[in-house]
């Protein structure tokens, strides 16, 4: 039987919103001018957005509103006044990432609550866990396999929204720190950089050939294909999912209405005999050839989901023209300069350039991607054409055309065009009580001041190995992650070099559905064993320690991927029955006292070193590619560490703040963290003794070490008001 299934599309412009309704979506969902993962689209003004929710709903559509950025504290107060806004205003529901707005909006909006996929939630457990809090429907990581939806929706009763087209990230979702450790502009705030998408080189020093026997160069190894799920909307229905999500509210506005009026089709025919449903699958795939976009992937839906990565190809979207072959002086008046193009796609492709249309300019080396609307295009020979260029590009420059002027569609505006009556604003409301106070006046959900882990110095691995080097120098205790091998051993190994009562586990951030079955009984089995403290980084993770046993102690702590930048977050997560954190690594120092109040940081782990896990990548079985060292064309350098069914990459300059413990000490943190695990995967990033005893010397003297990185310790997140010249 098909279910109901609801079509829901971008909406980044208020043409982009004409185009998804006239085209037939039967949501959108769209972002204000702050708080939203799209900072970067033009977004809407408070009227703007009034006047679209009010013709929206007179039209039988829906409107959700993206609030799914993290929030540092001191903006506590703009995310209630947000919040209260939005509350008087009535979309149908607000999509979000961080678990204080989560707070914030169960407790003073009645707004119908979606988990963005940022959330990382790829379990019918993490789905569940967030049910019990308010949360009506959840945005599913993007990674998963069509059985594990299937699995998911059978074993959970919350709405399922899974994305079918558009562009994908290389990380999985929500496990992105790159953009944020190159300079600030994180994807947790909405400023993502697209960092993968650049050019990489292998270093010289790797085996210059890769095993299936190719060439190493440079290329674009990171950048993946466009997601596009159109030939299975029928399984999706099957399935029970409740909503297809199409990305792109970076997107221009014609690419909405093709995309949206092709998925519309299929989504019709659902109904019909298999000839309806055959002929408008067919139609729809003609319909997105012509969307401008990358090249597709079916990602892990299908068992054979082809190429994701292809580094020959840029990642940039757009039909490409081939590169410049020779520039000529300015064109008088234009502020431009003129280049000569060829292509085969001129000559017998069928393509046609006018003025008006919009190319793409991109540098040879990499430095630059601009935009530009041709303002003259005039024909050269039978493949050629000379065209207006920007500033600052020439010769061997690559050049590609992402809309043609008469793909341009008026669409029927859906925002009125008199806005005078919609004059609502956030108003200047104080966000109330802290909720730290809220929980110190509540003694059944309070926090204990005081756990069994003593204070000090964590050491942190990736393999049982590496503890025989800590042992070298004790610390207060060491964490190791928990994977298939390091659980083995655990549970087998009676001599190992720390007492169980003195290894942390900390689980991984990915745990999808397929990962269910090794997890679900191993925190029992581990328990048994004597370990007691385990650090936890994914919202299903608090499923795995229900159980009630008195005559067992458990010390269960929020992990850094879990975010917490506000005390709200904190207090939502400490209600789900963690009584520690670890300070997020994009953290800085002043939003983490303000976060944490003085009588909760003997219970904050603050990370002093470590290789940040840039972004992880799902690979399946195998290796994703045959070196390990690799550059970037601005002087980076970063390792891929490849594991079981995944990769990360990791920087070559760690993070290290060890000369700011003095200071952390008095400010009443008393648990601090070095972390060499490296992508925590076993084994792959040994520990270098050398290296240890130079990391706690430094650690235990509160000195800097050279050759090291701050990350946002000192400069925070990147604002435009906090960095202007």
């Amino acid at each position: 039987m098909v279910r109901m299934i609801e079509l829901l599309a971008p909406a980044g412009s208020p043409e982009s919103l004409d185009a998804a309704i006239a085209e037939g979506a039967d949501a959108v969902y769209l972002g204000l001018k702050a708080f939203n993962a799209r900072m970067r689209s033009a977004n809407f003004a408070y009227s703007q957005f009034e006047g679209a929710l009010r013709s929206v709903h007179r039209l039988g559509r829906r409107m959700y509103v993206t609030v799914n950025t993290v929030f540092e504290q001191r903006e506590a107060d703009r995310v209630y006044q947000l919040l209260k806004y939005l509350s008087a205003v009535g979309p149908d529901g607000i999509i979000v990432q961080d678990f204080g707005i989560l707070q914030m909006a169960r407790e003073f909006s009645g707004l119908k609550i979606h988990a963005s996929t940022q959330m990382n939630i790829a379990s019918a457990r993490g789905a569940n866990a967030l049910s019990k809090y308010g949360v009506s429907r959840v945005v599913l990581a993007r990674e998963l396999s069509y059985s594990e939806i299937k699995g998911i929706r059978q074993n959970t009763n919350m709405e399922l929204e899974t994305f079918v087209h558009g562009a994908l990230c290389a990380s999985v979702s929500g496990l992105c720190l790159f953009s944020s450790y190159l300079g600030g502009k994180s994807a947790n705030r909405g400023l993502c950089t697209q960092a993968c998408r650049r050019l990489y080189s292998p270093e010289k020093q790797d085996d210059p050939v890769s095993p299936d026997g190719s060439e190493k160069t440079a290329g674009y190894f990171f950048s993946p294909c466009d997601l596009s799920l159109i030939a299975h909307v029928p399984e999706l229905a099957e399935a029970g999912v409740r909503a297809l999500k199409i990305e792109g509210r970076m997107k221009s506005a014609e690419y909405v209405g093709t995309v949206v009026s092709a998925y519309r089709r299929v989504i019709d025919s659902l109904e019909g005999g298999e000839e309806k449903r055959r002929l408008a699958l067919e139609d729809a795939q003609r319909i997105l050839h012509n969307d401008f976009a990358r090249p597709k992937t079916e990602l892990f839906f299908s068992k054979t989901p082809g190429t994701v990565f292809r580094p020959g190809q840029d990642g940039g979207t757009g039909i490409g023209l081939g590169t410049i072959i020779k520039v000529v002086p300015g064109n008088p008046g234009s502020g431009t300069g003129r280049a000569l193009i060829r292509s085969g796609g001129f000559a017998g492709g069928g393509i046609r350039l006018t003025a008006g249309d919009s190319l793409r300019f991109h540098k040879a080396d990499d430095s630059r991607r601009l935009a530009h609307k041709l303002n003259c295009a005039e024909r050269s020979g039978r493949d050629g054409y000379f065209i207006s260029i920007p500033e600052g590009f020439g010769t061997g420059d690559s050049v590609y055309l992402i809309q043609t002027k008469s793909m341009t569609t008026r669409y029927p505006p859906v925002i009125p065009k008199d806005l005078s009556h919609f004059k609502r604003q956030p108003g200047r409301e104080r966000s109330p009580n802290p909720p730290f106070s809220v929980l110190e006046q509540s003694p059944g959900r309070r926090i204990k001041q005081t756990f069994s882990l003593p204070e000090g110095l964590f050491v942190q691995v990736a393999s049982i190995e590496d503890l025989y080097i800590v042992q070298s120098i004790r610390p207060a205790g060491v964490i190791l992650p928990v994977n298939r091998k390091n659980a083995r051993i655990l549970l087998e190994e009676k001599n190992l070099p720390f007492k169980a009562g003195e290894i942390t586990l900390t689980l991984d951030p990915w745990f999808p559905q397929e990962n269910e079955g090794f997890l679900a009984e191993l925190p029992d089995r581990l328990e048994e064993q004597g370990f007691y403290s385990f650090i936890l980084n994914n919202p299903g993770h608090f499923s795995l320690f229900r159980k009630k046993d008195k005559s067992r102690t458990k010390v269960l702590i929020a992990g850094p991927w879990l975010y917490t930048f506000n005390s709200w977050a904190a207090a939502f997560i400490a209600a789900w029955g963690a009584g520690a954190f670890v300070t997020p690594l994009e953290n800085n120092r002043q939003n983490l006292e303000k976060t944490m109040p003085p009588f909760l940081r003997r219970q904050v782990f603050v990370t002093l070193f470590a290789w940040p896990s840039l972004f992880r990548i799902k690979t399946g079985p195998g290796s994703l590619y045959g070196f390990g060292n690799f550059t970037g064309s601005r002087d980076e350098s970063f390792s891929l560490i490849n594991g079981d069914g995944s990769a990360v990459v990791i920087p070559g300059t760690p993070f290290c703040i060890t000369d700011k413990r003095p200071f952390l000490a008095e400010a009443g943190f008393r648990r601090f963290i070095l972390d060499f695990s490296g992508g925590m995967f076993s084994g792959s990033f040994p520990l270098k003794k050398k290296l240890y005893k130079e990391v706690v010397k430094a650690a235990q003297e509160g000195s800097l070490l050279s050759g090291i990185s701050r990350f946002n310790w000192k400069d925070g997140f990147f604002s435009e008001k906090n960095n202007a010249d």
